[in-house]
């Protein structure tokens, strides 16, 4: 009846991670000397700038390379995640997996959580050769998830719903669902829409799955919020006017109120 809640690889070895892409027309002159004067956190935002080509740099992943370098090897949590995506890619550097796991981890190890969530998105898919590993790929996104990563919470919520890595809890993977689905995780939103529509870790609401497939398909994009309104109009179907009307207006509600108010148990 339903599209299927199938495990959610969102994950980042796309982008970066870190810094963003600085504003600037040129690169302030303060920037460049802290940087050049052993700066980690300037270092970062040089090599963010060189990677996007902005600040007035033309886009340099080799000099974005350079910088992120610099700083990860002054133990800078957020170059080593950059610099290991930067492996990850190709970019700058050859294409090296194990590099960027090495990199990833050593980020991962100081606490950081994207750096947590990339690492147990490697032992989870087990990206370059590295071997899958559910229990360590669980490891890792529970450290992630703990810190309030929403994609992490929905990928550890899988894994619960899957009984990979841990043993299978619908109840668990609902509660790691809803947390990322309250901070506006549209994936998220439409596996906690899901499982309130097949009662599995709660007990069956269509007005619930209506909710928050309506919340879904208000936030997702192209196929996904095709997915998400169909899956809305199926539990829907057999509703009474005020049944629709109520579950309508709750929607709503939880979209106002950017999804603090949305029904769910405290």
């Amino acid at each position: 009846m339903f599209h299927s809640r199938s495990r959610f690889a969102t994950l980042v070895v796309a982008g970066l991670l870190v810094g963003g892409s600085p504003a600037f027309a040129q690169i302030p002159a303060d920037l460049l000397a802290r940087a050049e004067q052993g700066d980690a956190a300037a270092q970062v935002s040089l090599g963010v700038m060189y990677a996007f080509g902005t600040g007035g740099v033309p886009e340099d992943d080799a000099e974005a390379v350079r910088w992120f370098r610099l700083a990860a090897a002054q133990g800078y949590a957020g170059a080593q995640v950059n610099l290991g995506l930067m492996y990850a890619n190709g970019r700058g550097v050859p294409k090296d997996d194990a590099e960027a796991r090495r990199w990833i981890r050593l980020a991962a190890e100081q606490g950081h959580a994207g750096a947590q969530l990339n690492l147990g998105f490697m032992y989870d898919f087990g990206p370059g050769g590295v071997p899958e590993d559910d229990a360590e790929a669980v490891r890792w996104y529970r450290l992630a998830a703990e810190q309030g990563l929403p994609v992490a919470q929905t990928n550890l919520g899988n894994m619960y719903a899957s009984g990979e890595g841990v043993p299978e809890d619908d109840a668990e993977a609902v509660r790691w669902y809803r947390l990322a689905a309250e901070q506006g995780h549209a994936r998220a939103q439409y596996l906690l829409g899901f499982m309130y529509a097949t009662g599995e870790g709660v007990p069956e609401n269509m007005e619930r799955a209506y909710v928050w497939f309506s919340v879904a398909a208000a936030g997702q994009s192209s196929e996904d919020r095709d997915d998400a309104a169909t899956s809305r109009d199926q539990v829907s179907k057999d509703f009474t006017p005020e049944q629709r009307a109520r579950a309508e207006a709750l929607a709503t509600t939880c979209i106002n109120s950017n999804f603090t108010d949305c029904g769910e148990p405290e």
